[in-house]
């Protein structure tokens, strides 16, 4: 039986998380600030105070389920009225950041981003604003907007700059007029060796031999082989096209590595950018040499390990990837049989212990959230390189496995939440 064929599981019983957390939010005073219309707690006040500094559900992962039994529950809901005056005190100095955001004349940035946590910090340290909460808040405002560094309106108005443009725009064709391809081989045998070791914190020879061998930059996508760099999910496209400079992004939309603008690549990543300390225009020069180079990278380091990801991740590839028309993803890299490496296993072991994937191939609607984890994983571990080449922070042999594993991590909760909501809209449709 396939796994689209199989039967659906039992009825999910229990309360609906989203129903717990609404519940209890009714009963709290003084969280204004924090609450949607519709009286219940703003999705940023879920994201940023509830969960991470109230609930805290990576130490109680029983209060994470979607659908709670009574206990948890009861146990979730104490929680939060537990937290009531910190939680009015956050709604309160929330409140005093942004009239002093106003007073400054700032416009940069979400205030619910920027300040929510901020709020907490100062409600457990000052308790509720008192009368040297301006003072308190025109200081914190000071920390979080240092002026002194680069900001994205900065970058806008930078690239949008008609003379900038024109002269961006003629370097990136020079770069990719320029660009060659790699006489190096892959030395496959130190690859696999490192798939092989890097888990348990060794590898460090072999992960020398790849950067000296250059074979990061050999394993690449061939930039004239169609498909080569859609098929691992770097670009929608048959083959990437030099980027636009571009004055807009958006992190909830942003595209494929490979067809982001310079904009959306550095926006990405900004923090770093601003923390360098370089004026735009050198920022701007180093990405349009980064997007000309083998997997849009820099440094050889970040090369290599985006080829270990390309050659453990295949055991994570859709079966159709492997048979369409597009080139096999593992040719690439040359793997032989999928899974025979340390990592391939340890990746797909990981996986497929998650309980919400086998719940997500049993959804009547198309199992989004058990596809295309090959190419979240290579995007997410893409950008992660990307800003610590910003940075200027080098990839160590260490930090191999932990690259690897905290990609496919991170792909895991995004998709977890997405089951996680289907399980909650079921159980509030039963519960209705």
């Amino acid at each position: 039986m396939t796994a689209d064929a199989r039967p659906p599981g039992p009825p999910v019983r229990g309360l609906p998380r989203s129903l717990v957390i609404a519940r209890a939010w009714g009963r709290l005073d003084g969280v204004g600030p924090l609450t949607s219309p519709t009286g219940v707690p703003l999705a940023r006040t879920t994201k940023l105070l509830i969960d991470p500094l109230v609930i805290r559900p990576s130490a109680r992962p029983h209060l994470a389920h979607a659908v709670l039994s009574d206990e948890s529950a009861g146990e979730l809901e104490a929680l939060l009225l537990a937290a009531r005056s910190d939680l009015a005190a956050t709604a309160a100095w929330f409140t005093a950041l942004k009239r002093a955001r106003r007073r400054a004349g700032i416009t940069r940035g979400n205030p619910q981003d920027l300040y929510f946590q901020r709020a907490f910090e100062l409600a457990r340290r000052h308790g509720s604003p008192a009368h040297d909460a301006a003072v308190i808040a025109a200081a914190t405002l000071a920390e979080v907007h240092d002026d002194t560094r680069p900001g994205i309106a900065d970058l806008r108005a930078h690239l949008s700059d008609p003379a900038v443009a024109a002269r961006v725009g003629q370097e990136i064709a020079e770069a990719w007029a320029r660009r060659t391809v790699p006489e190096d081989e892959v030395a496959h045998d130190a690859l696999r060796r490192l798939l092989d070791s890097c888990a348990n914190g060794s590898g460090a020879g072999d992960f020398a031999t790849l950067v000296a061998s250059r074979s990061g930059s050999a394993g690449a996508p061939p930039a004239d082989r169609p498909g080569a760099a859609r098929v691992l999910g770097l670009t929608a496209k048959e083959l990437p096209l030099p980027p636009e400079p571009g004055t807009s992004a958006t992190k909830t939309a942003m595209p494929p590595p490979f067809d982001r603008t310079l904009f959306e690549r550095l926006f990405a990543s900004f923090a770093a950018v601003a923390d360098s300390g370089d004026v735009l225009d050198d920022v701007v020069h180093d990405e349009i040499r980064r997007t000309a180079g083998a997997w849009q990278l820099t440094e050889e380091r970040s090369r290599v390990v985006l080829l270990a990801a390309a050659e453990a991740s295949a055991v994570l590839a859709d079966p159709a990837s492997e048979t369409g028309s597009a080139p096999s993803p593992a040719a690439l890299v040359d793997p032989g049989p999928a899974g025979t490496t340390d990592a391939a296993r340890r990746l797909h072991g990981r996986w497929r212990r998650e309980p919400f994937v086998h719940h997500a191939l049993r959804l009547k609607e198309d199992p989004a959230a058990a596809r295309g984890v090959r190419e979240a994983v290579l995007r997410r571990l893409w950008v992660r390189l990307h800003g610590r080449e910003l940075r200027g922070g080098a990839v160590q042999a260490e930090d191999v496995w932990a690259l690897l594993d905290g990609a496919l991590r991170s792909v895991i909760l995004d998709r977890r939440g997405i089951v996680k909501t289907s399980i909650g809209r079921d159980a509030l449709e039963e519960a209705a």
